[in-house]
């Protein structure tokens, strides 16, 4: 496995192939799949931590079932640009699943993904309940959205070159 940025993955990726969004919290992960066309991001249901080695077997379950050949991983950067113990911990899931698999992972600038994935849930009147249900997945969605942009742009500006 690999940890590329967004450009080194936009020159790998091949045509018709999904990749997840990953919103890894203390409790839950939050995933998202693109869809073939990688245009739209779509949330799938989280999975429940429990310990590393049943979350990465969980999450690879995920994988094989969707066909994923990437991995957009929320980084929890603090607002001033800083890393935090939050950063640290998502490096450290990311290292661990080196040995887990070889698909590559990138890690994405998820500042403020959760509050958008909540203003949006919010406007669409979910209750209280079911939002903290669906937050980590609408974030995981808000995370790989943004890659999904970002990759069209750059196969965008490569046609054109």
């Amino acid at each position: 496995m690999a940890i590329l940025t967004i450009e080194e993955l936009a020159s790998q990726l091949q045509q018709n192939q999904a990749i997840a969004g990953l919103d890894l919290g203390t409790k839950t992960i939050g995933i998202s799949v693109s869809d073939l066309g990688r245009r739209f991001a779509t949330p799938r249901e989280v999975i429940r931590r429990v310990k590393f080695g049943e979350d990465a077997e969980a999450l690879l379950t995920v994988a094989a079932k969707e066909k994923i050949a990437a991995f957009v991983i929320g980084l929890p950067v603090n607002m001033d640009g800083s890393e935090g113990p939050r950063c640290q911990a998502t490096r450290a899931f990311v290292r661990n699943m080196e040995q887990k698999t070889p698909l590559p992972f990138v890690f994405w600038d998820e500042r403020l993904s959760t509050v958008a994935a909540e203003r949006v849930l919010i406007e669409m009147d979910v209750s209280r309940r079911k939002r903290a249900e669906r937050i980590d997945s609408a974030a995981a969605s808000f995370i790989l959205q943004g890659a999904l942009d970002r990759l069209t742009s750059l196969t965008r500006d490569a046609l054109s070159d």
